[in-house]
Protein backbone atom coordinates (compact mmCIF):
# COMPACT_ATOMS: atom_id res chain seq x y z
CA UNK A 1 0.00 0.00 0.00
CA UNK A 2 2.58 2.51 -0.90
CA UNK A 3 -0.25 5.11 -2.20
CA UNK A 4 -1.63 5.58 1.35
CA UNK A 5 1.76 5.99 3.23
CA UNK A 6 2.28 8.72 0.42
CA UNK A 7 -1.04 11.17 2.05
CA UNK A 8 -0.20 9.52 5.41
CA UNK A 9 2.62 11.78 6.75
CA UNK A 10 1.75 15.38 5.29
CA UNK A 11 -1.69 14.92 6.71
CA UNK A 12 -0.55 14.14 10.09
CA UNK A 13 1.99 17.00 10.50
CA UNK A 14 -0.62 19.37 9.47
CA UNK A 15 -3.23 17.71 12.39
CA UNK A 16 -0.32 18.08 15.17
CA UNK A 17 0.54 21.90 13.78
CA UNK A 18 -3.44 22.61 14.39
CA UNK A 19 -3.57 21.27 17.68
CA UNK A 20 -0.45 22.99 19.03
CA UNK A 21 -2.01 26.42 17.86
CA UNK A 22 -5.38 25.62 19.11
CA UNK A 23 -3.51 24.29 22.60
CA UNK A 24 -2.19 27.85 23.07
CA UNK A 25 -5.39 30.35 22.58
CA UNK A 26 -3.47 33.29 21.08
CA UNK A 27 -1.33 33.60 18.12
CA UNK A 28 2.14 34.82 18.89
CA UNK A 29 3.67 37.23 17.04
CA UNK A 30 7.08 37.94 17.28
CA UNK A 31 7.88 41.46 17.32
CA UNK A 32 9.70 43.21 14.98
CA UNK A 33 13.29 44.88 16.53
CA UNK A 34 13.12 48.35 16.83
CA UNK A 35 16.30 49.84 17.13
CA UNK A 36 17.06 51.49 19.59
CA UNK A 37 16.08 55.59 20.16
CA UNK A 38 18.88 57.25 21.19
CA UNK A 39 18.48 60.22 23.07
CA UNK A 40 21.12 62.61 21.93
CA UNK A 41 23.32 63.76 24.44
CA UNK A 42 23.68 67.49 24.49
CA UNK A 43 27.53 68.45 25.55
CA UNK A 44 27.22 71.86 26.26
CA UNK A 45 30.57 73.55 25.00
CA UNK A 46 31.61 76.90 26.37
CA UNK A 47 32.49 79.41 23.95
CA UNK A 48 36.22 79.63 23.18
CA UNK A 49 37.50 82.60 25.49
CA UNK A 50 38.83 84.76 23.62
CA UNK A 51 42.14 86.15 23.91
CA UNK A 52 42.51 89.97 24.80
CA UNK A 53 44.56 91.82 22.77
CA UNK A 54 46.77 93.89 24.58
CA UNK A 55 46.63 97.25 23.78
CA UNK A 56 49.48 99.06 24.02
CA UNK A 57 49.98 102.11 26.27
CA UNK A 58 50.30 105.24 24.55
CA UNK A 59 53.88 106.28 23.77
CA UNK A 60 55.65 109.56 25.39
CA UNK A 61 58.35 109.94 23.87
CA UNK A 62 61.18 111.33 25.58
CA UNK A 63 61.41 115.12 25.67
CA UNK A 64 63.85 116.43 23.70
CA UNK A 65 66.26 118.97 25.44
CA UNK A 66 66.11 122.19 23.30
CA UNK A 67 68.97 123.87 23.70
CA UNK A 68 68.62 127.45 24.95
CA UNK A 69 69.71 129.85 21.88
CA UNK A 70 71.69 132.68 22.74
CA UNK A 71 71.36 135.44 20.66
CA UNK A 72 74.69 136.81 18.93
CA UNK A 73 76.01 139.58 20.27
CA UNK A 74 75.28 142.97 18.36
CA UNK A 75 78.62 145.43 18.87
CA UNK A 76 78.52 148.53 17.53
CA UNK A 77 81.62 150.69 17.41
CA UNK A 78 80.91 154.16 17.42
CA UNK A 79 82.45 156.19 14.10
CA UNK A 80 83.05 159.87 14.02
CA UNK A 81 80.04 162.27 14.28
CA UNK A 82 77.91 159.37 15.99
CA UNK A 83 75.74 160.01 19.27
CA UNK A 84 73.97 157.67 21.26
CA UNK A 85 70.55 159.23 20.59
CA UNK A 86 71.47 158.16 16.42
CA UNK A 87 72.73 154.86 17.49
CA UNK A 88 70.04 153.61 20.02
CA UNK A 89 67.28 154.76 16.78
CA UNK A 90 69.70 152.79 14.37
CA UNK A 91 69.37 149.71 16.56
CA UNK A 92 65.41 150.14 18.12
CA UNK A 93 66.45 150.39 21.56
CA UNK A 94 66.40 153.30 23.86
CA UNK A 95 69.20 154.92 25.01
CA UNK A 96 68.83 153.90 28.54
CA UNK A 97 69.13 150.44 27.67
CA UNK A 98 72.23 150.89 25.92
CA UNK A 99 73.39 152.99 28.78
CA UNK A 100 72.83 150.55 31.50
CA UNK A 101 74.30 147.59 28.91
CA UNK A 102 78.01 149.33 28.96
CA UNK A 103 77.90 151.23 32.20
CA UNK A 104 77.47 154.34 30.64
CA UNK A 105 77.02 157.15 33.08
CA UNK A 106 78.23 160.56 30.99
CA UNK A 107 77.79 159.88 27.35
CA UNK A 108 79.98 162.63 26.98
CA UNK A 109 83.08 160.08 27.99
CA UNK A 110 82.16 158.19 24.95
CA UNK A 111 85.35 157.98 21.91
CA UNK A 112 85.37 157.30 18.10
CA UNK A 113 86.38 153.70 18.20
CA UNK A 114 84.54 152.55 21.31
CA UNK A 115 82.95 149.29 21.15
CA UNK A 116 79.39 149.81 22.22
CA UNK A 117 77.00 146.61 23.33
CA UNK A 118 73.52 146.95 21.73
CA UNK A 119 70.99 144.98 23.97
CA UNK A 120 68.92 142.60 22.19
CA UNK A 121 66.25 141.71 24.84
CA UNK A 122 62.82 142.55 24.56
CA UNK A 123 62.93 145.35 27.33
CA UNK A 124 65.45 147.24 25.41
CA UNK A 125 63.13 147.50 22.39
CA UNK A 126 61.98 151.15 21.58
CA UNK A 127 57.98 150.62 22.85
CA UNK A 128 58.47 148.45 25.89
CA UNK A 129 58.93 151.50 28.19
CA UNK A 130 59.34 155.59 27.43
CA UNK A 131 60.18 155.71 23.30
CA UNK A 132 63.79 157.93 22.45
CA UNK A 133 62.00 161.28 21.77
CA UNK A 134 62.90 163.15 18.49
CA UNK A 135 64.98 165.84 19.83
CA UNK A 136 64.63 168.53 18.20
CA UNK A 137 67.61 170.43 16.14
CA UNK A 138 69.64 172.88 18.64
CA UNK A 139 69.63 176.38 16.34
CA UNK A 140 72.33 176.68 13.90
CA UNK A 141 73.05 179.68 11.42
CA UNK A 142 73.12 179.16 7.21
CA UNK A 143 74.82 181.37 5.35
CA UNK A 144 73.58 181.27 1.75
CA UNK A 145 73.51 178.58 -0.86
CA UNK A 146 76.45 178.94 -3.95
CA UNK A 147 75.77 176.30 -6.54
CA UNK A 148 78.19 175.11 -8.80
CA UNK A 149 78.11 172.82 -11.34
CA UNK A 150 80.51 169.52 -12.40
CA UNK A 151 81.92 169.34 -15.60
CA UNK A 152 79.46 165.78 -16.17
CA UNK A 153 76.09 167.89 -15.35
CA UNK A 154 76.02 166.96 -11.36
CA UNK A 155 75.36 170.17 -9.33
CA UNK A 156 76.75 171.33 -5.98
CA UNK A 157 74.96 172.98 -3.33
CA UNK A 158 77.51 174.72 -0.94
CA UNK A 159 77.68 176.52 2.32
CA UNK A 160 78.21 177.30 5.50
CA UNK A 161 76.93 176.19 9.38
CA UNK A 162 77.94 178.40 12.24
CA UNK A 163 76.88 177.81 15.60
CA UNK A 164 75.75 180.75 17.43
CA UNK A 165 75.45 178.98 21.02
CA UNK A 166 77.37 178.49 23.88
CA UNK A 167 77.31 174.57 23.68
CA UNK A 168 79.50 172.47 21.06
CA UNK A 169 77.62 170.54 18.69
CA UNK A 170 77.82 167.37 16.60
CA UNK A 171 75.81 165.17 13.79
CA UNK A 172 75.10 168.40 12.32
CA UNK A 173 73.57 167.27 9.04
CA UNK A 174 71.48 170.06 6.62
CA UNK A 175 69.29 168.88 4.06
CA UNK A 176 68.84 170.80 0.66
CA UNK A 177 65.85 171.11 -1.36
CA UNK A 178 65.40 172.70 -4.69
CA UNK A 179 62.02 174.40 -6.15
CA UNK A 180 60.54 175.30 -9.20
CA UNK A 181 59.18 178.77 -9.92
CA UNK A 182 56.06 177.29 -7.98
CA UNK A 183 57.81 176.70 -4.89
CA UNK A 184 57.28 172.78 -5.60
CA UNK A 185 60.15 170.36 -4.88
CA UNK A 186 61.98 169.46 -8.14
CA UNK A 187 65.06 167.68 -6.26
CA UNK A 188 66.44 167.10 -2.70
CA UNK A 189 69.24 166.13 -0.86
CA UNK A 190 71.38 165.65 2.68
CA UNK A 191 75.08 166.23 3.61
CA UNK A 192 77.10 166.21 7.14
CA UNK A 193 78.72 169.37 7.53
CA UNK A 194 82.58 168.83 7.14
CA UNK A 195 83.48 168.76 10.76
CA UNK A 196 82.25 166.05 13.45
CA UNK A 197 82.60 168.86 16.48
CA UNK A 198 81.41 172.69 15.84
CA UNK A 199 82.46 174.55 18.99
CA UNK A 200 80.93 177.78 20.13
CA UNK A 201 81.37 180.42 16.99
CA UNK A 202 83.12 178.28 14.89
CA UNK A 203 81.75 177.59 11.04
CA UNK A 204 81.70 174.19 8.92
CA UNK A 205 81.31 173.97 5.26
CA UNK A 206 79.47 171.64 3.44
CA UNK A 207 78.24 170.46 0.07
CA UNK A 208 75.15 168.32 -1.35
CA UNK A 209 75.30 166.98 -4.47
CA UNK A 210 72.84 166.37 -6.98
CA UNK A 211 73.19 164.34 -9.82
CA UNK A 212 71.61 166.39 -12.92
CA UNK A 213 70.72 170.07 -12.06
CA UNK A 214 67.04 170.11 -12.52
CA UNK A 215 66.00 172.35 -16.11
CA UNK A 216 63.01 174.13 -13.75
CA UNK A 217 65.11 174.69 -10.69
CA UNK A 218 64.47 178.16 -9.58
CA UNK A 219 64.52 178.74 -6.08
CA UNK A 220 65.92 176.59 -2.88
CA UNK A 221 65.12 175.91 0.66
CA UNK A 222 67.74 174.70 3.44
CA UNK A 223 67.18 173.08 6.65
CA UNK A 224 68.87 171.65 9.91
CA UNK A 225 68.00 168.33 9.73
CA UNK A 226 70.11 167.13 13.13
CA UNK A 227 71.84 168.89 15.59
CA UNK A 228 72.95 167.12 18.92
CA UNK A 229 74.77 168.58 21.82
CA UNK A 230 78.57 167.23 21.79
CA UNK A 231 79.44 164.26 24.17
CA UNK A 232 83.37 166.04 24.45
CA UNK A 233 84.85 163.41 25.91
CA UNK A 234 86.32 161.73 22.47
CA UNK A 235 87.36 164.94 20.99
CA UNK A 236 90.76 166.39 21.52
CA UNK A 237 91.10 169.72 20.82
CA UNK A 238 94.15 170.80 21.46
CA UNK A 239 95.56 171.80 18.14
CA UNK A 240 96.27 174.60 16.58
CA UNK A 241 96.99 175.49 13.41
CA UNK A 242 98.94 178.24 11.94
CA UNK A 243 101.45 179.50 9.02
CA UNK A 244 98.70 179.25 6.40
CA UNK A 245 100.20 179.88 3.17
CA UNK A 246 97.98 180.08 -0.14
CA UNK A 247 98.48 180.08 -3.78
CA UNK A 248 97.04 179.26 -7.49
CA UNK A 249 94.90 180.51 -9.84
CA UNK A 250 91.84 181.89 -8.42
CA UNK A 251 89.64 180.52 -10.46
CA UNK A 252 91.23 177.02 -11.26
CA UNK A 253 93.28 174.85 -8.57
CA UNK A 254 94.12 176.84 -4.85
CA UNK A 255 96.59 175.42 -3.11
CA UNK A 256 96.94 175.71 0.84
CA UNK A 257 99.76 174.68 3.46
CA UNK A 258 100.74 174.96 6.53
CA UNK A 259 101.28 173.26 9.96
CA UNK A 260 99.36 171.82 12.68
CA UNK A 261 100.53 171.89 16.26
CA UNK A 262 99.53 170.05 19.22
CA UNK A 263 99.33 172.32 22.33
CA UNK A 264 97.76 169.97 24.97
CA UNK A 265 98.61 167.37 27.02
CA UNK A 266 97.87 163.83 25.39
CA UNK A 267 98.97 162.56 21.98
CA UNK A 268 96.44 163.72 19.04
CA UNK A 269 95.12 160.68 17.08
CA UNK A 270 92.95 160.94 13.34
CA UNK A 271 94.06 164.43 13.09
CA UNK A 272 91.67 165.63 10.13
CA UNK A 273 92.37 169.32 7.64
CA UNK A 274 89.58 170.97 6.63
CA UNK A 275 89.95 173.73 4.31
CA UNK A 276 87.50 175.95 2.88
CA UNK A 277 87.58 178.63 -0.03
CA UNK A 278 85.40 182.08 0.09
CA UNK A 279 84.85 184.24 -2.51
CA UNK A 280 84.45 188.01 -2.31
CA UNK A 281 80.88 187.71 -1.08
CA UNK A 282 82.05 185.45 1.65
CA UNK A 283 80.34 182.55 0.17
CA UNK A 284 81.75 179.00 0.11
CA UNK A 285 83.30 178.47 -3.33
CA UNK A 286 85.27 175.13 -2.48
CA UNK A 287 86.32 172.78 0.79
CA UNK A 288 88.13 169.71 0.87
CA UNK A 289 88.67 167.30 4.25
CA UNK A 290 92.17 165.72 4.41
CA UNK A 291 94.64 164.35 6.72
CA UNK A 292 98.45 166.09 7.25
CA UNK A 293 101.40 164.75 6.50
CA UNK A 294 100.98 162.62 10.03
CA UNK A 295 97.52 162.16 11.40
CA UNK A 296 98.92 161.18 14.96
CA UNK A 297 100.66 164.44 16.70
CA UNK A 298 102.37 163.73 20.07
CA UNK A 299 102.02 166.03 22.49
CA UNK A 300 104.07 169.02 22.40
CA UNK A 301 104.73 168.04 18.72
CA UNK A 302 103.64 169.38 15.24
CA UNK A 303 103.32 168.40 11.28
CA UNK A 304 102.31 170.09 8.52
CA UNK A 305 99.89 170.24 5.67
CA UNK A 306 99.57 170.83 2.32
CA UNK A 307 95.75 170.72 0.16
CA UNK A 308 94.88 171.46 -3.26
CA UNK A 309 91.07 172.16 -4.28
CA UNK A 310 89.53 173.16 -7.15
CA UNK A 311 87.13 176.09 -6.22
CA UNK A 312 83.43 176.06 -8.09
CA UNK A 313 83.34 179.98 -8.48
CA UNK A 314 85.53 182.89 -7.54
CA UNK A 315 88.02 184.14 -7.84
CA UNK A 316 89.49 182.99 -4.38
CA UNK A 317 89.29 186.08 -2.21
CA UNK A 318 90.21 184.23 1.30
CA UNK A 319 90.40 180.89 2.78
CA UNK A 320 90.13 178.95 6.47
CA UNK A 321 91.85 176.46 7.25
CA UNK A 322 90.53 173.91 10.71
CA UNK A 323 92.26 170.91 12.41
CA UNK A 324 90.52 168.66 14.94
CA UNK A 325 91.42 165.30 16.63
CA UNK A 326 90.85 162.30 18.73
CA UNK A 327 92.14 161.27 22.12
CA UNK A 328 93.37 157.58 22.18
CA UNK A 329 90.59 155.45 22.83
CA UNK A 330 90.17 153.63 26.38
CA UNK A 331 89.97 149.74 25.89
CA UNK A 332 85.99 148.74 26.84
CA UNK A 333 86.26 146.65 29.89
CA UNK A 334 85.24 142.66 29.00
CA UNK A 335 81.80 141.66 30.96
Amino acid sequence: MPRLLFWTRPFVFALLLLATLSACGQVVTKPTPMPPTLTPTVTATAPPTAQATPTPAPYTPEPTATPTLKPTPVVHTIAAGETLIAIARQYGVSVQAIQEANGITDPRTLRVGQELRIPTDPDAQLGAGTPTPEPTPLPVEISPIYFGAESSGALWGLGEVKNPGAQSLEGVRIGLQLLDDEGQVVAEGEASIALDLLEPDASSPFGVRFEQSPADFANYFVTVLHAYPAHLGGYYRDLQVFDVQGEGERYYTFHLSGVVRNTGPEDAVEVMITATLYDALGQVVGFRRVEPAHNVIPRGGETTFAVALIPFGGPVASWHVSAEARRIPTPTPAP
